[in-house]
């Protein structure tokens, strides 16, 4: 497998990065994990606008979802060729009604689904492509996945937003690489089912003897370095801070 980081800041975009957006690569399928404010743009020095087999929403907070917007009109308005065809789009119950509302003139209600094919995330293991795939709710104010994703042996979590909560532990463990947010700065703030800090990713990473640790979804306010060191001060392992145009092999 092969990952790319789109986009990885968090709330809104850096003057270095886009917001949440990764793009997952095997047996020549992509699979892209959440696209967040400017990610669209970003995604393009690393893929075709239409060579994308499947997207992952793991919330529908605008910083991860909200360019699914301009997705659509490139999709759906496309002079040359036409049409495209509908990619199969896994996000929360409601995903349609909220990008219909957010992009407000559509030509009718159902005019999203004529190129993207929702399906409702659940708790749940199956198949994305070559990938197989397995689904936790996690602990955050809105409806929000962490994605699990293995394949030819390697395997790669993605908390999406959280707070600590057992289900990242269940899908962090033993893995070659986690990609975990790490928003807050530890002793600065302790805001219960919202956000991890650096520490506490590095407690996850060390607790399930992961491979790799990527520290992501950090704003621009709050300080990545000391992220860096807090997750580092409990973790053995090898600890990153994401940069849009990072490649990982796995």
């Amino acid at each position: 497998m092969k990952l790319t980081v789109v986009g990885c800041s968090g709330s809104f975009p850096s003057a270095e990065s886009a917001c949440s957006s990764y793009l997952v690569e095997a047996d020549g399928f992509r699979l892209l994990l959440d696209m967040g404010n400017g990610s669209l743009g970003a995604l393009q020095r690393h893929c075709g606008l239409y060579d994308l087999d499947a997207i992952f929403l793991s919330h529908l907070h605008a910083d991860h979802c909200i360019d699914m917007c301009a997705y659509f009109v490139a999709r759906y308005y496309r002079h040359e060729g036409g049409r495209c065809g509908t990619i199969p789009v896994y996000g929360p119950e409601g995903t349609e009604q909220r990008l219909t509302t957010a992009y407000e003139d559509v030509p009718d209600a159902s005019s999203m689904s004529e190129v993207f094919d929702f399906r409702t995330l659940k708790t749940a293991a199956f198949e994305i492509g070559p990938f197989t795939v397995r689904t936790e709710k996690v602990c955050h104010p809105v409806e929000s996945y962490g994605i699990r994703i293995e394949h030819g042996g390697r395997s790669l979590a993605y908390s999406g937003d959280t707070g600590v909560c057992p289900e990242l532990g269940v899908l962090a463990d033993g893995v070659d690489l986690f990609l975990c947010e790490a928003s807050f700065t530890h002793g600065k703030e302790d805001i219960p089912d919202l956000h991890l800090n650096g520490r506490e990713a590095g407690e996850y990473a060390s607790a399930g003897q992961v491979g790799r640790l990527v520290l992501t979804h950090i704003p621009p306010w709050t300080d990545a370095g000391q992220n860096l060191a807090d997750a580092r001060s409990v973790y053995d392992g090898r600890v990153d801070l994401a940069y849009a145009g990072a490649v990982y092999e796995l």
